[in-house]
């Protein structure tokens, strides 16, 4: 639900800006508002899980995105609907860290690795049906209704998590959850020097003057960092014990999926935009053009659980080359497609994307949290995943800018450049995965 949440907004846009009147500023809070809040308590739900439970951090952040996705579903206006997209973010961050925390802590081994394969196929199949669930619920209901059902689908769904979560997840005796320190004025930096970091790079388009938030952001980062050495060096637990960042595998590994996550999300972006403006198909085509892609990447996930076992992070190596790759092809593809070629040619030429998206994410989750200990699963799982959310937010800012820059020059020109600048997050990824995988030689399986 949260992964589907970012994805099936994007076809729905069009539709509230008719139902709402919004202007653009309010769009653009309808896709920024959700990630925001999303990136902002990642980190302190996860160390909250850790010490309150995580079953019970998980039902509630699934209460919690529910029930702002039924106040989404009815907004009567855009502001309206712009603070439910924030508080379902807030319920999407409460119980994600969650989900990686459990399975840090339920399983050893293999045995995790398929799990954490298993946790990548459900993100293939959110990836896969975003964009197509959105386009076929936008066309089946009368306009200005289809987009309210584009996210009350998930008041069901929650209910049913819910019912599910109380009947399978494991209890956390209340003896364990009442001993804790859940540091808030750590909770609290960290949370604002997110926010001030990534606000730019969602506001700046129209207004230039936000840019002077990331500095600030980076200094309260820093003030932050300061604090939990404070709290730690007082006796105190401090929200993200910093020796965390001594695990080889943790760091290298939460770096990677950083730069990767900065890359691979404005893949489909550019791939929307130029099959629907530059080669007139529907919102509906677009999302089927990724379709098989995402398919593949459901199945590799899964066998990544059972292959990370036996290669380690040479497995996220290929998959990275793997990556680069079907940039280059897809790159061919968009100047064939405007030369005459079928506009499937590019479905095809993103097909190694999704091979080697299978082997990046679910196994490179499996490796960089092998060494972290259970009672720090959630947070570690926190900051995984804040990392996510900022290098997402920096690559589309980035990228978008980039490709819509040289638009003027031709949609095949305006995706090269967009297309190149991703490469070379894909690059530096490898690098970084490169370095871990030389420095574990011989060691570096699960």
């Amino acid at each position: 639900m949260a992964l589907v949440a970012v994805s099936i907004i994007n076809v729905a846009l069009p539709s509230i800006e008719k139902g709402l009147g919004a202007s653009s500023t309010g769009l653009q809070w309808v896709l920024s508002g959700y990630s925001l809040t999303f990136g902002i308590v990642l980190v302190a739900a996860g160390r909250a899980g850790d010490l309150l439970g995580r079953e019970r951090l998980f039902i509630a952040g699934v209460a919690v995105f529910g029930i702002f996705s039924l106040l989404a579903a009815l907004a009567p206006t855009i502001l309206v609907l712009n603070i439910s997209r924030a508080f379902m973010g807030i319920g999407a961050g409460l119980m994600n860290p969650q989900t990686t925390g459990i399975i840090q802590q339920h399983y050893r081994g293999p045995e995790r690795a398929r799990a954490f394969g298993m946790f990548g196929a459900v993100v293939g199949v959110a990836v896969a049906i975003g964009p197509v669930l959105g386009g076929t619920i936008i066309n089946i209901f009368p306009e200005g209704v289809g987009w309210r059902w584009t996210m009350g689908i998930n008041v069901p769904l929650s209910i049913i998590s819910i019912i599910l979560a109380l009947m399978w997840l494991p209890k956390t005796p209340r003896a364990q959850a009442v001993k804790h320190d859940l540091d808030p004025v750590g909770a609290l930096l960290l949370g604002a020097a997110v926010l001030l970091f990534m606000l730019p790079f969602m506001m700046a388009s129209d207004n230039r003057a936000t840019w002077w938030f990331a500095p600030v952001g980076v200094i309260l980062g820093i003030a932050w960092l300061a604090w939990e050495q404070h709290y730690r060096y007082s006796g105190r637990s401090p929200m993200v014990n910093l020796s965390l960042f001594r695990i080889r595998t943790f760091t290298l590994g939460s770096a990677m999926i950083t730069v990767f996550f900065a890359g691979t999300t404005t893949i489909w972006v550019l791939i929307a935009q130029f099959v629907q403006n530059g080669a007139g198909e529907s919102a509906l085509v677009a999302g089927m053009v990724g379709l098989p892609s995402a398919v593949v990447s459901i199945y590799t996930s899964y066998i990544g659980g059972k292959l990370v076992v036996k290669h380690g992070r040479w497995l996220v190596v290929t998959g990275l080359l793997l990556n680069i790759t079907g940039l280059c092809l897809a790159v061919w593809a968009a100047f064939a497609i405007v030369n005459g070629a079928p506009v499937w040619v590019l479905s095809l030429a993103v097909l190694p994307i999704g091979f080697g998206a299978g082997w990046i994410t679910s196994p490179n989750q499996t490796l960089t949290l092998r060494e972290v200990p259970t009672n720090h699963g959630g947070t570690a799982g926190g900051i995984m995943q804040t990392g996510q959310r900022i290098g997402t937010s920096v690559g589309t800012a980035a990228v978008t800018g980039l490709y819509f820059s040289h638009i003027s020059s031709g949609h095949d020109v305006a995706f090269l450049w967009g297309y190149s600048l991703i490469a070379l997050f894909m690059v530096l990824a490898l690098c970084i995965a490169l370095i871990d995988a030389v420095k574990g030689r011989g060691q570096d399986t699960v």
